[in-house]
């Protein structure tokens, strides 16, 4: 029996439809994935296993928009409003991978191993931080090597410049193995270092983080997501999704 031509694309449709969804899911883990041994850091409905830095949950200008963490915030205010948000839980060596978007010309990032303490009153003072910047009018940053998306802050520009244009998603991917650091933007190893040798010391001599004694020491710590960065046109819109973890 001969099908019509309407039938036969109604059936390629149908077909092509879980792949679809399963493409669009987020904040969800796949049997592999699970197997694997991979976590979500988000859920995908509120913040339960992050807080603002130095407080005991989150900051007020850190919501669930959606299907995503979002800040909002102004480009003065309270810090306490807009905090660092970090993960309850410590990572050490792990595979982690997230998605960001952002509004114009904003500035982030997402720092790990973080040691959170009164001794230190920021993040950055203690966790290597993967740059997020809009390439297009972020100042000074997108215009400054070594403070551009997916660079490791002030210390290694990456090699290409993979961001997306604002308003699109980004994927980010931060492995650290007994010191061996990789970023990963948008699917391109764009940073590969190891820390805490000879040459990773000298490095950061030459830096402002000479001058943070906790920096880059800890080889165990938070995972946090930047929010007190002014940069970017008002209001300052960032979001984070699918944030998954995996211990090495």
């Amino acid at each position: 029996m001969r099908r019509s031509k309407s039938f036969a694309r109604l059936l390629a449709v149908a077909c092509l439809l879980p792949g679809l969804a399963a493409a669009q899911s987020v904040n969800t883990l796949s049997p592999q994935e699970k197997a694997d041994g991979w976590h979500l850091l988000f859920n995908g409905k509120n913040l339960d296993g992050w807080h603002s830095y130095l407080q005991k949950g989150p900051a007020k200008d850190w919501s669930v928009d959606g299907d995503a963490i979002r800040l909002e915030r102004g480009r003065v205010g309270d810090e306490k409003d807009f905090a660092d948000l970090v993960t309850d839980a410590e990572y050490e060596n792990f595979d982690l991978k997230l998605e960001w978007k952002m509004t114009a010309c904003a500035d982030a990032g997402v720092m790990f191993n973080v040691h959170e303490s009164p001794e230190y009153k920021e993040t950055y003072e203690t966790g290597p931080e993967m740059q997020i910047a809009d390439l297009v009018c972020t100042k000074p940053d997108s215009q400054v090597l070594y403070e551009r998306s997916g660079d490791l802050f002030d210390l290694i520009s990456s090699n290409v410049e993979r961001v997306r244009e604002a308003g699109n998603w980004n994927q980010f991917e931060i492995i650290v193995d007994h010191g061996h650091v990789q970023f990963f933007q948008n699917g391109h190893k764009v940073v590969d270092t190891h820390f805490w040798d000879d040459d990773w010391n000298k490095l950061v001599a030459h830096t402002k983080f000479a001058h943070m004694p906790g920096f880059a020491k800890y080889h165990k710590g938070h995972i946090s997501l930047q929010g007190t960065e002014d940069k970017g046109e008002e209001p300052i819109r960032l979001w984070f999704r699918d944030i998954k973890i995996k211990s090495l």
